[in-house]
């Protein structure tokens, strides 16, 4: 089980893995997002919200997707601190800038459904403050990346950074139990069963997965591309000390595993 660990978690295998993958990944997301889709226009209006509510097939699996996102940062922080595992350096750095988008249609689609809702595009309530917050998050750890030059310090900094700001995936998701705020209560995962009508809850439902295979499959590509991205620095790097700065090498992902 260990050595199998170790096979796939070493770079060259994942490039070689993930190559195989996203067919497959490209072709689910595809197909999750048109039944998604067409479940959301086909589900009946809310009695409230009325056409207004088919915002929240875009809002909520965004705003679930954000705090996924994090999580695999986070995950991916203690391989980087632990393990110091250069797979988990690129999963972090490749999961940041997906988060930080995630989070932006989240804040944006959410200030389109509270016009009509609350009568104004923000208010400053917990659950809207704190996904500003995880956005910012996203945007300094971005910023923090592309700082420090050398992968592996701006990969520990990064990683303590991330960790520290794990605080606030718990306050995102029970500010609105903690606090009064105008943001409606969790509506699909409760003790006492989904709030929601199952009209409108499968098409829901069928959404995050679809906001989730768009992540994986978006992330599986941005981790091999930062492999090679790396492979292809430490070339030139290697090619720049034997005195040959001019040869540029380009090679296909196969060759460099």
């Amino acid at each position: 089980m260990k050595l199998s660990f170790a096979a796939y978690s070493n770079p060259g295998n994942f490039v070689r893995i993930a190559a195989k993958l996203l067919p497959w990944l490209w072709g689910s997301t595809v197909f999750a997002f048109a039944l998604g889709l067409f479940g959301a226009f086909s589900a009946p209006p809310d009695y409230q919200q009325g056409e207004t509510v088919r915002i929240m097939y875009i809002h909520v699996p965004a705003a679930w997707t954000a705090m996924l996102a994090y999580a695999v940062m986070a995950v991916s922080a203690l391989g980087s601190l632990v393990w110091r595992h250069p797979l988990a350096d690129a999963s972090q750095k490749a999961a940041a800038p997906l988060g930080a988008t995630f989070t932006f249609i989240c804040l944006v689609t959410g200030s389109l459904w509270g016009k009509p809702m609350w009568g104004t595009y923000w208010v400053w309530d917990a659950r809207l403050t704190s996904v500003l917050v995880l956005f910012l998050i996203y945007l300094g750890l971005i910023g923090l990346w592309q700082t420090i030059e050398d992968p592996s310090r701006a990969a520990r900094a990064v990683s303590i950074m991330t960790l520290v700001g794990f605080i606030n995936i718990p306050i995102v998701k029970f500010s609105v139990d903690w606090w009064n705020t105008l943001h409606q209560p969790a509506s699909v995962f409760r003790m006492e069963g989904s709030a929601i009508a199952e009209p409108m809850l499968w098409p829901l439902i069928v959404m995050a997965l679809a906001y989730t295979l768009l992540f994986v499959t978006l992330h599986v590509m941005a981790v091999r591309n930062e492999i090679i991205r790396r492979r292809i620095r430490r070339l030139s790097i290697a090619l720049v000390a034997a005195g040959e700065p001019g040869i540029v090498c380009i090679l296909p992902a196969e060759a460099m595993s």
